[in-house]
């Protein structure tokens, strides 16, 4: 019979969706945690199925009260509308030096700390990059967690991608930036796309374009740390292609809608709160 990890360095997880599965694949490339280590709670057949082919050795409990007692840090990776309901089934079950984890949009440290009992909260604002290693993080925690869990807590995000601190009154224009972001992006991308292929291109070859030259721009901003406004005023020529398609872009209001779009999506982050 295998014998049951430590509490203090097992790692619970309530839910078991994908970024449940980015997480927990990502602390394990990192060697920061065991799979074995590693405890989730998923109702769904298949979502337990993607989890042990991604993370071969993850435990699964029967309860997310089990997965939780079994814990020294625990994550909630669920969806907003259902964190009530997930932090209710550990309340009471969460060890006292626990530490709770939440990746769930809106919901705020007190809501959090009513509901689950607990005082010992991090909350985190990730995004679905992390599936493949380059994900953002933003988190801010209670008073009440160590340091040392925090700086654990900042290690794992790590192995996922970049991790930032903010006040918890940020994290929701947070969500509607980095965390909606990646649907925006997506939609940039195939925009462009259907643009190449309207100009000539073939489909495949247009959406390789496309992807290559988002990520080779944001590379580039990456790296040198220059504005935006530098990179586009330096591919600009006078006359030339490109300042005739960024007029056309600002006579139809992509700016506009672009800042709309993150102000949208923030606001819904509060109302889920």
């Amino acid at each position: 019979m295998t014998t049951p990890a430590a509490p203090d360095r097992t790692v619970a997880m309530i839910g078991g969706g994908q970024m449940a599965l980015a997480l927990a694949a990502g602390f394990c490339r990192a060697g920061l945690v065991a799979a074995t280590d590693i405890v989730v709670y998923d109702p769904h057949p298949p979502a337990r199925e993607r989890l042990a082919a991604a993370v071969p050795g993850v435990r699964f409990a029967d309860s997310p009260a089990h997965a939780a007692a079994a814990a020294g840090m625990v994550f909630l990776a669920v969806k907003p509308q259902q964190a009530a309901v997930a932090c209710r089934e550990i309340a009471g079950s969460l060890r006292p030096d626990a530490v709770l984890v939440s990746i769930a949009a809106g919901v705020t440290l007190a809501s959090l700390a009513d509901m689950a009992g607990t005082n010992r909260i991090v909350r985190v604002m990730p995004n679905t990059p992390c599936l493949v290693g380059q994900g953002v993080s933003v988190v801010c925690a209670t008073p009440e967690v160590p340091a040392a869990a925090a700086a654990r807590v900042r290690d794992l995000l790590g192995a996922v991608g970049h991790v930032h601190e903010a006040d918890e009154s940020q994290l929701n224009a947070v969500t509607g930036l980095s965390g909606s972001g990646p649907g925006f992006v997506a939609l940039l991308v195939e925009a462009l796309a259907d643009g190449g292929v309207k100009a000539g291109l073939p489909r495949s070859l247009a959406l390789q374009l496309a992807v290559q030259t988002l990520s080779g721009t944001a590379a580039l901003l990456e790296q040198t740390g220059e504005h935006p406004a530098q990179i586009k005023d330096r591919v600009s020529s006078p006359g030339g292609t490109t300042i005739a398609g960024l007029a056309v872009l600002e006579q139809r209001g992509v700016r506009g809608a672009l800042i709309d779009a993150v102000v949208a999506a923030a606001a819904r982050a509060k109302e889920l709160g």
